[in-house]
Order: C-alpha cells, then sequence, then structure tokens
C-alpha cells in the first residue's frame, strides 16, 4: 500500500531534511507551507524530490483545514504526517518585554495551527483503518526544556507543544497509531542563520558535546524508523536529535 506523508514546512531546513529521507525511503510526499508555490525555494525542493506535491497553507488559518487535507488525500490517504513547521520568537529580548501580538504570533503557528492539523488528521486515521503503520510526529526543540531567556515565547510554545504530543499519544495509542517528539538541537538552517557566529563559538567552547552543528540529514534519519512502525512500543517518546547538547552536566 502507498505509504504517504505531509509534512509541514518540508520545503526548506529541517523539514527538508526529512522530506528528503521519506521520499528516499519510498513514500509518497505531500509539503505544506505558507510560500507561494512558484517561490525558488518550493521549485528547489520539488526538483530534490520528484512526484512530490506542494500545498500552499497557512497553519494558523485552521478554517482551510478542511480544504488541505481533501487537496492532500485526493489520490491516497495520508499514513503519516510530521508537524514540522514553526516560527522563531519575533523579537528577541527581555521575558519582561514581550509584548501580547508577538507572542500570540508564535501560538498561532507552534501550537495552535500545530494542533488543529493534527487533529483533523488524527480524525481521520481513526476514521478510515488502515492496514499500515501510521504516525504523528511533531518537531518541537530542546526548548521545550532548555530556557533561552531572550526567547521565552518561543520556549513555552515548545513546551506547550510537548504536552499537546503526550495527550495525541495517549489517546491514539490503542489504534496503533504512534506519535513521537524530536527535539532537535542547533541545527544549521535558515532559521539559526542570524545566530551562525554566535553558536560557532559557544559550540567550539563545548556547548555541544558532539562538537558540531546538527544538519538536516540528523533530524530526517531518524524519522523513517519512527513512520515505518519500527519503535512501536515506544509511542509518545521524546528523543533529542541535538548532539547531547540537552544532556545535564556539572
Amino acid at each position: 500500500m502507498t505509504r504517504h506523508a505531509l509534512i509541514t514546512g518540508g520545503q526548506q531546513g529541517i523539514g527538508l531534511g526529512i522530506a528528503s529521507a521519506l521520499h528516499a525511503a519510498g513514500y509518497q510526499i505531500s509539503i505544506a507551507a505558507q510560500l507561494d508555490p512558484g517561490s525558488s525555494a518550493v521549485k528547489q525542493a520539488l526538483a530534490q524530490l520528484p512526484g512530490a506535491n506542494y500545498h500552499q497553507h497557512d497553519l494558523t488559518n485552521i478554517a482551510n483545514i478542511p480544504q488541505l487535507l481533501a487537496a492532500v488525500q485526493s489520490r491516497t490517504a495520508i499514513t503519516t504526517l510530521v508537524s514540522n513547521a514553526g516560527v522563531p520568537a519575533q523579537l528577541r529580548g527581555d521575558i519582561l518585554d514581550i509584548v501580547p501580538e508577538n507572542f500570540d504570533f508564535v501560538m498561532n503557528v507552534n501550537l495552535r495551527g500545530g494542533f488543529f492539523l493534527a487533529q483533523a488528521v488524527a480524525r481521520q486515521m481513526v476514521a478510515q483503518p488502515y492496514k499500515s503503520y501510521r504516525s504523528l510526529t511533531f518537531i518541537t526543540s530542546v526548548s521545550a526544556g532548555m530556557v533561552s531567556i531572550d526567547r521565552a515565547d518561543y520556549c513555552i510554545s515548545k513546551a506547550a507543544a510537548s504536552m499537546m504530543v503526550a495527550g495525541f499519544a495517549v489517546r491514539l495509542a490503542p489504534l496503533n497509531i504512534g506519535v513521537y517528539e524530536l527535539r532537535p538541537g542547533i541545527i544549521d538552517t535558515a532559521m539559526t542563520a542570524g545566530v551562525k557566529h554566535k553558536y560557532d563559538a559557544r559550540i567550539a567552547a563545548g556547548l555541544v558535546p558532539a562538537n558540531r552543528w546538527g544538519q538536516p540529514t540528523d533530524v530526517g534519519s531518524v524519522i523513517v524508523p519512527l513512520a515505518e512502525g519500527q519503535l512501536a512500543f515506544a509511542t509518545g517518546a521524546v528523543i533529542p536529535v541535538d548532539g547531547g547538547l540537552s544532556i545535564p552536566r556539572l
């Protein structure tokens, strides 16, 4: 049977690393993101993923979810959802200075939008039993458990998303639908480009035990065994993909 993965934000960075790994494993790939289909990032991603489909979708527009899923599943049902798309803090700075509109923007994408899309996919999985293994994987961050005081709103969104994963995992476990959380560390993507100099120095000083930046392929390599059910009895697992960054040390 066709294995079909929907990946939010799969046109670049970690999402593209995930899409590439699943594509290489034989999955039909659908990408959903806010970018215009004619943008260079989308065109480049599709060139790397022959046969993949792209769907323009704003995560904050939850009213559009039925339309998105109808388009994505016009040929075959989703067997794997990777909830990857997210945004950073709109403005780094003192937690005492965060303003409601910036806080709400981060929550609407990283939490609310991701939740309601996953809920809709899960409902369809429950309503339409499938013979192969199915899964939801959420890409959160080490920031779900490690505070960065200059982007507290981002950390709060990821910590809340971690509880969202636990909720879906418990609800779907009796149906053999796996739910997992991946917590990437410092990954070399466009999102981290603005702080590359800062983290180059900190990594060189020992911040990351693996002594290097993470790459999107590092996250992608973890996805395939999860999607294929090789860790089915580990549903609800929180998996750090951070080179040891989040291990407590003296």
